[in-house]
């Protein structure tokens, strides 16, 4: 449960602009997840969350990128814990998640920048990524097996 509540909280502070903790306990809750504010305090801490200031001052939580290593850790095991397999379709690279577990992928996968992604589509346990080409398909395939054996 804490991988998923976790995963989900990458998610959601990707797609949202939130900037207390009780914005992302709301927000859990919404998505399905009975946290306390306890709870979402240590995971921020466990995740290395930070809050940065936007455009207009307002505070927000994001992934701390105190190391290029420590940050594709992290996605890199919100990509294993998610993932099943994979398939490609030509330029098109097909990977099949646990359920409910897509949308992290998705966002763990793009932030691990590869450059052969242009772009990702997530449903509920499969990810549609655009990839530049063919052979750029086929090349990241074998980054990506290679990402899992080390497991």
């Amino acid at each position: 449960m804490k991988i998923e509540r976790q995963a989900k909280i990458l998610e959601l502070i990707v797609k949202n602009e939130i900037g207390t903790q009780e914005e992302l306990t709301a927000k859990l809750e919404e998505a399905g997840f009975n946290a306390t504010q306890a709870t979402v305090s240590r995971d921020i801490r466990e995740m290395k969350l930070t809050k940065i200031a936007d455009g207009e001052g307002k505070l927000r939580y994001v992934a701390y990128r105190s190391t290029d290593d420590d940050m594709n850790e992290k996605y890199v095991r919100i990509f294993l814990d998610g993932f099943i397999s994979m398939d490609n379709a030509g330029n098109i690279l097909v990977v099949k998640t646990v359920s409910g577990m897509a949308m992290a992928v998705a966002a763990a996968l793009d932030h691990m920048d590869f450059p052969e992604i242009v772009g990702s589509i997530a449903g509920d346990d499969t990810i549609m990524c655009a990839i530049r080409s063919l052979d750029d398909t086929v090349s990241l395939m074998g980054k990506l097996k290679k990402v899992i054996e080390k497991r």
